[in-house]
């Protein structure tokens, strides 16, 4: 792939990651965590779902319980941790936590994958992770919430592993569009059911979750697994340090929050440690 394609794409799917965050928190508002992120996804979902009906989907019942595999991890787990847990702590908090993953998905890549980094490569992940603390100002409380987004970490990294090894089995718009419809169908049923629902329709929800639906759901999705079908699923995800950066940046304008100069400082470690993650592999004479 074209390097600057790559930055491009990087930039737009890492800042609409960021900014769910903050459009979430503003969501919770008019709307309860799982039945936000539910209509969400199911009407993603379909929207994708009508638009790649004519693409190869799969023969076998075994892809298509990959594809409904990875989306109760991609979709089910992950956006169904991120706004519980906006209930009880900081949108900044719950995008540290949940954006883990790079972290994760070198060490579970590691265990279960046999991929094998090197120490650059590891010293670039945690220098990255430490900008992101650094960026959200360190505060962090251990309790349901912050529990519950870690979880939402470790079901991200599990899935970015299931779609690097199955990708290749099926298109990148079907498995898009069928994960997001199986995992917002799961996060609808659960937003009926097991939690007390409320919905305000106002112009201001309906804008909500059209945003959170189309942009930093449809479009968000499919560049995602779109480039973690072109490289290494551990260098790809170091990118995701750029997320909280940007949730930091959305925070700051739709929410007011103030940026610090930790915002400047962990976001020149952020850099970094992508850089050192992206670092080519000396090559033998």
């Amino acid at each position: 792939m074209n390097r600057w394609l790559f930055v491009i794409l990087v930039l737009i799917t890492t800042s609409l990651m960021g900014s769910s965050f903050a459009v979430g928190k503003v969501g919770l508002h008019y709307i309860s965590p799982l039945l936000l992120v539910g209509v969400r996804f199911t009407l993603a979902g379909i929207l994708m779902t009508v638009s790649v009906i004519k693409r190869d989907h799969p023969k076998t019942l075994d892809v298509w319980l990959k594809i409904a595999l990875i989306g109760f991890l991609q979709t089910g787990g992950v956006m169904g941790c991120i706004f519980i847990s906006l209930r009880t702590i900081t949108a900044s908090e719950s995008s540290i936590l949940t954006f883990m993953n790079p972290l994760l998905v070198i060490i579970l890549g590691t265990l279960f994958t046999g991929a094998r980094y090197r120490v650059l490569q590891w010293g670039g992940v945690v220098l990255g992770f430490l900008g992101v603390f650094v960026t959200l100002g360190f505060h962090l409380h251990l309790g349901f919430g912050t529990w519950l987004a870690f979880l939402g970490a470790v079901s991200w990294a599990l899935a970015t592993l299931l779609i690097k090894r199955w990708g290749a089995l099926m298109d990148t718009w079907v498995l898009t569009a069928y994960q997001m419809l199986f995992g917002g169908i799961l996060l609808l049923v659960a937003g009926v059911t097991i939690e007390h629902p409320f919905l305000v329709v106002n112009g201001t929800s309906i804008a909500i979750e059209l945003w959170l639906a189309i942009m930093a759901s449809v479009v968000q999705f499919a560049i995602w697994f779109y480039l973690l079908q072109q490289g290494d699923a551990g260098k790809t995800s170091a990118f995701l340090f750029l997320a909280p950066f940007f949730g930091v940046i959305s925070g700051w304008l739709l929410l007011g929050e103030r940026i610090t100069w930790g915002v400047i400082v962990g976001g020149i470690f952020i850099f970094l440690g992508i850089f050192l993650v992206n670092w080519p592999e000396p090559k033998l004479r």
